[in-house]
């Protein structure tokens, strides 16, 4: 949990309290008040939104190394659409994701990477090809995938999707409390990594956004986020280019990335750590101006007026 404490009568400083802590993904460590930000590289011919963009390796580590120059922390690996779509099996999943796991290794070896499964036996091979984190969007549908991350030493997201099975979409998806539940669910989850054995510094808690969930519960989620990051774990949030963002705006997918930016940064002044994104340089540029505005770091340079 984080506060903001004020000295002398302009200067707002985030200060971290005892409940925060560092997360280690992989060689790098991310302290409180940094953000991360985690690229989207779908391995996938049917995405929402890419259609297929990175689908074809060379594609793919071409976004990789394009990702990385422009800002990006972590990339995150997906070899099945998220949602509803063509069945995609176990054999095929690995096919897509192992081989350029190791490929992305050797390009980058500092590198976060995460791989977005809800499959225990892919988390353990692409585990042991170099990937750090496993995001788990599908809310531990799979009973051994705490287990299979612990094995391979990797992180875990843990997520909320109110229910659902993996690949299905939200139908009237009620709740008392969305946010309690999201809260419940996930810190629930974490726990149990932990103590399946999963590192407590390599998990983040997800309150997956849309996932068992219509737009006017994504929208109440992220003006509440703040009571997620109040839990003491690390929020990641995943909003990019969402269809609540779409249905608050009218917007087909391609035109989404203004609302995109609002979002991360109303999430981000509100405490969360790490931002799935498709749009690198933009969502950069916005969370390093809101690490100013909080607190936790310092302009770029500061000339006007000051000569």
């Amino acid at each position: 949990m984080c506060q903001l404490a004020h000295r002398g009568t302009t200067r707002v400083v985030f200060v971290p309290d005892e409940e925060d802590h560092v997360l280690r993904l992989g060689s790098r460590s991310f302290g409180p008040g940094e953000f991360a930000l985690m690229a989207i590289v779908n391995r996938t011919p049917d995405s929402f939104f890419d259609r297929g963009a990175t689908y074809a390796t060379e594609a793919a580590y071409e976004a990789i190394d394009q990702a990385v120059t422009e800002g990006a922390d972590l990339v995150d690996i997906g070899g099945v659409k998220a949602g509803y779509g063509e069945p995609v099996s176990e054999d095929e999943e690995l096919r897509r994701t192992v081989d350029f796991v190791a490929g992305i290794r050797e390009r980058h070896p500092g590198l976060v990477i995460s791989v977005d499964t809800y499959r225990s036996g892919v988390a353990r091979r692409v585990g042991a090809a170099g990937a750090n984190l496993i995001n788990d969007t599908w809310a531990g549908s799979d009973p051994a995938m705490p287990a299979a991350a612990a094995e391979v030493g990797a992180g875990l997201v843990c997520s909320h999707v109110g229910g659902l099975t993996p690949r299905t979409d939200p139908h009237r998806m009620a709740y008392d409390d969305v946010v309690a539940d999201v809260i419940a669910t996930t810190t629930r989850l974490a726990e149990r990594a932990v103590a399946e054995g999963v590192r407590r510094d390599g998990i983040l808690i997800d309150p997956t956004h849309d996932f068992g969930k219509n737009t006017w519960q994504s929208l109440e989620l992220t003006r509440r986020l703040d009571e997620l990051t109040a839990t003491g774990w690390p929020v990641l949030v995943a909003v990019s280019n969402k269809d609540f963002i779409g249905e608050t705006l009218d917007l087909p997918p391609g035109r989404r990335g203004n609302g995109t930016i609002a979002a991360l940064s109303v999430s981000a002044w509100l405490g969360a750590r790490v931002f799935r994104v498709h749009d690198v340089p933009a969502a950069r540029q916005a969370l390093d101006l809101i690490a100013v505005l909080r607190g936790s770091a310092e302009p770029a340079g500061t000339r006007r007026s000051l000569a």
